[in-house]
């Protein structure tokens, strides 16, 4: 450490000193969470002497001490962007102001003057023998704040971090400096329910590909669903915030930052919020890339990653869409914060998409977060424009390029299935959805999960194969007319020219998942999947089921619709059928050879007109490509 003695003896000061340099009715920016220098702050409350004190800070936290405080409240007016968990309650007995704008936004409204400063109180490290502190883990809106204050107190504390990349501030920069050692706030989100964030990082992990690169927003949920990416390879991050919930994928090289098309092999990062073990790892680590919220968080700065998932969490979503992140109807939560920034950015990235992750329930189960209209006074943080994927434990809601039917027929898949029925009804009342749509099952279905197979072709192209839903609508009766008019004729048995919502619905009011299924095919086709085949069984008898297959006419002959068998009886199996039955024209060979190639003692029997019947059992199974496949 650099002598402050000998270098700058006039700038080495007591904490009492510094702050005896603060005039009353200041504009106080405060250094972020984690990064919030505790000694000064508290210096601060405890000179009587200032009155009318504004401060600015993103997540508070030594302020909570204070604000139940009658005396306080009379001296300080806090003005926060972003309401930390320690300051809610504060936020909901209308004690601290909280100004909402995007992160990315908040150092030019201190360069433009639009929140002018007169102070700033920051923490880094000991400086370097060129006299170079850090701002350590608390880079975001605390270099603007600094660099456009007035007057600029430093708490030099030995323990935080010295951070790469544009985090460094010479003490030529520093009016005063304060030396005070103390353990850095801690962080960690508490305990929630690990079964909820189990099954919601299920559904995100099938939506991160190896490569990608990862914004992970704050709030538990999004913390908690990073290490469900334990499995992938080569993740990036791009992000706001470092917590501990990355370290176990640092550990297992799961992010090597390789891929990244932006600053590749470095983690992007604006904050560390934690333990003193974040602390350590980021502490003069050169993986680690340290800049203000004005780079991290500009959309155009964020696309230029490519393959870039935003997941970041919310508190309500209606049935159209809207998104509530920083109030419960008129109580003000969190904030803003980085969402809208992310979720715009990853929109314009090579593909990149956003989702938004968040339990299906809230108050112990009482009340639905999908909900019919988003509660009054909530505000909407995220617009419906701009939602991609809406994520909870029972599903993925795909919302991007879909009319307000599809969406709610989307959502209400996902919602908890007591609320499924009610959404639906509200939705018909309001004349978003047809007055004859049926309500999604009310069952969980996460064992759905199970029958979920891919199957590569000979070409390299990959079939994705899950139950069909009622979300599949529009693929559905898009894959329909795809089909040429004889393939229609073999597997409808008529010429059938219409494939009307009423005919949809009488399929979707048959399939129970268990003892009636439908599984579809898909391929990928840009940004998105197309149907290319579906096949259904339904009970016949009871341990016999009638299956039925169509499969698009350029994907026939290359083993799908016996891969759709395969899935087939193994999901009646479970189902406690003993074997399948099928109607087949005579002049559809293919079909009959399908069944005869897996079942070779299948017993066909013609009938008077131009069908035959077949009959066939389990025990008769000539092989199983799931086995091989999965």
């Amino acid at each position: 450490m650099l002598d402050l003695n000998t270098f700058c003896p006039g700038k080495l000061v007591s904490a009492e000193e510094a702050i005896s340099k603060i005039k009353r009715g200041s504009r106080v920016f405060i250094g972020t969470g984690c990064g919030e220098p505790q000694h000064l702050i508290r210096t601060l409350v405890n000179d009587t002497r200032l009155q009318d004190i504004m401060v600015y800070q993103m997540l508070s936290s030594t302020f909570a001490q204070y604000v139940d405080d009658p005396s306080f409240l009379r001296r300080f007016s806090l003005k926060l962007f972003f309401i930390s968990s320690a300051m809610r309650k504060a936020a909901f007995e209308g004690k601290i102001d909280y100004i909402p704008t995007y992160l990315s936004q908040i150092p030019r409204l201190f360069s433009s003057q639009r929140i002018g400063l007169d102070v700033a109180m920051i923490q880094v490290s000991p400086p370097d023998k060129f006299g170079y502190c850090s701002l350590g883990v608390s880079v975001d809106i605390t270099r603007s704040g600094m660099e456009n204050a007035k007057l600029v107190i430093a708490q030099i504390n030995p323990r935080m971090p010295r951070t790469w990349g544009d985090s460094f501030v010479h003490i030529d920069e520093i009016d005063y400096l304060v030396i005070k050692e103390e353990p850095l706030v801690e962080a960690l989100p508490g305990a929630k329910d690990d079964e909820i964030a189990r099954r919601i990082g299920l559904y995100i992990s099938q939506l991160v590909d190896d490569g990608s690169t990862l914004q992970i927003g704050f709030g538990h949920l999004p913390y908690a669903i990073l290490k469900y990416l334990d499995n992938k390879n080569d993740l990036g991050v791009h992000t706001q915030l470092i917590t501990d919930g990355f370290l176990p994928l640092f550990e297992k090289k799961v992010i090597t930052n390789k891929k990244k098309t932006l600053l590749p092999g470095k983690v992007v990062a604006s904050l560390c919020m934690g333990s003193e073990k974040i602390y350590g790892f980021v502490d003069n680590n050169p993986m680690f890339y340290f800049r203000s919220s004005e780079f991290v968080n500009d959309p155009t700065v964020i696309a230029r990653n490519d393959n870039l998932i935003s997941i970041s969490s919310a508190l309500e979503v209606d049935l159209t869409g809207q998104v509530c992140s920083d109030s419960m109807g008129y109580l003000f939560y969190s904030g803003i914060g980085d969402q809208v920034d992310f979720l715009r950015g990853s929109a314009m990235s090579k593909g990149g998409f956003s989702i938004i992750a968040l339990p299906s329930t809230a108050q112990n189960g009482k009340s639905s977060r999908i909900v019919p209209h988003l509660s009054e006074g909530a505000g909407v943080a995220t617009t419906r424009g701009d939602v991609n994927f809406v994520i909870t434990e029972y599903g993925i809601a795909e919302l991007q390029g879909k009319s307000i039917y599809q969406r709610v027929i989307e959502l209400a898949q996902i919602a908890h299935p007591k609320f499924r029925e009610e959404l639906i009804e509200t939705a018909k009342k309001r004349h978003y959805i047809f007055s004859d749509q049926l309500a999604p099952i009310q069952d969980d279905l996460i064992f759905l999960e199970g029958y979920k197979y891919s199957f590569k072709l000979k070409s390299g192209k990959t079939v994705d194969f899950r139950p069909l839903l009622p979300s599949d609508e529009f693929a559905y009766r898009n894959f329909f007319y795809s089909l040429q008019e004889k393939t229609i004729y073999l597997r409808f048995f008529y010429k059938m020219k219409i494939f009307s919502h009423e005919v949809i619905q009488k399929q979707w009011a048959s399939i129970d998942y268990r003892k009636n299924m439908s599984v579809i095919g898909l391929v990928q086709k840009g940004g998105h999947q197309e149907i290319i085949g579906i096949a259904s069984y339904a009970m016949d008898e009871p341990e016999r089921a009638e299956v039925a297959f169509v499969v698009r006419e350029d994907y026939q002959g290359k083993g799908v619709a016996s891969f759709l068998l395969d899935i087939l009886e193994k999901i009646a199996r479970e189902n406690n059928y003993k074997g399948f039955s099928a109607t087949v024209l005579r002049e559809n060979p293919t079909m009959i050879h399908i069944f005869k190639k897996k079942y070779p003692n299948a017993k066909i029997s013609a009938s008077s007109g131009s069908d035959v019947q077949i009959i066939m059992d389990f025990a008769d199974v000539k092989h199983d490509q799931i086995k091989e496949q999965k």
